[in-house]
């Protein structure tokens, strides 16, 4: 009888999930979300640099990433979601994106006017005060946002910043904002596994080049795109001092292909044109 009872429980335990995966919303394929660990170095290769748009990135399963200048760059998912970070009224896109991200340590990092059309404005702070918590699933993107704090004059404005995270194609891209200071291990926790780090690199406004270095070391992505700089002589500082433990690639073009099969098998930096 106990057996009996038993086979019973586990048909029913199996007509449950069965229900459970034929309803609408479960069904439907949701992106993986980054995991909580430190990101693995499978033998991969850096991926080829190609200024193609939506329509390659969608046959390859890729993601388009276009540096447009200072702290901004377009994001392109396979879907076709658009995504531009630290959006202003300086650097404008070329198109109307879906989702916009925004700092305020400066007025090159957000607008209070954005271009009608866009569907989510994230911003990474509250304006009432206290920290500004995001979790967006849009197609096949998943965006959300970790609060660190910046200088304000001689004080500090408590999650005055955010460090964005953007998941798509089984790929986390970490953009750090305005980042002033060093992570914690609950930073660290918080943003997860990262493959591709967006990272200021002034070495003055953002942190210091020492301090960058070891936010690097501790996020521990295959892959880290400089932005945030002043001039060439800023950038090659960076890139002599992370340069003596990193690969430096250079690229032609200010697009980039990539998937999470194609990452650099060692430490890379990866500089696209523009500043």
């Amino acid at each position: 009888m106990a057996h009996v009872a038993m086979h019973n429980l586990w048909r029913a335990a199996l007509a449950i999930v069965a229900a459970l995966l034929l309803m609408p919303g479960l069904a439907a394929a949701q992106p993986e979300k980054c995991p909580r660990m430190v990101a693995d170095r499978a033998p991969v290769r850096l991926a080829a640099l190609d200024g193609g748009g939506l329509r390659f990135a969608a046959a390859e399963g890729l993601v388009r990433l276009a540096f447009l200048g200072h702290a901004s760059f377009l994001i392109e998912s396979p879907a076709g979601v658009t995504i531009v970070t630290d959006y202003n009224d300086y650097i404008r896109p070329p198109l109307v994106p879906r989702v916009v991200t925004m700092n305020h340590a400066h007025d090159t990092h957000y607008t209070e006017v954005p271009e009608a059309g866009i569907e989510y404005v994230l911003r990474g702070w509250n304006p009432v005060g206290g920290p500004e918590h995001h979790e967006l699933t849009l197609d096949d993107v998943w965006i959300r946002n970790v609060p660190t704090n910046i200088r304000r004059g001689p004080g500090t404005e408590y999650d005055g910043n955010s460090m964005f995270v953007f998941e798509v194609a089984g790929l986390c891209i970490a953009h750090l904002g305005h980042l002033h200071h060093l992570l914690t291990p609950a930073h660290l926790e918080a943003l997860g596994r990262i493959d591709v780090v967006l990272a200021p690199v002034d070495g003055s406004y953002t942190l210091d080049i020492e301090g960058m270095v070891e936010t690097l070391k501790a996020i521990n992505a295959p892959l880290v795109i400089p932005m945030h700089y002043f001039s060439a002589w800023g950038l090659e500082r960076f890139l002599s001092r992370l340069g003596r433990e990193w690969q430096v690639e250079r690229s032609a073009e200010a697009s980039v292909m990539l998937s999470r099969e194609t990452l650099p098998k060692a430490p890379t930096l990866l500089v696209l044109p523009g500043r």
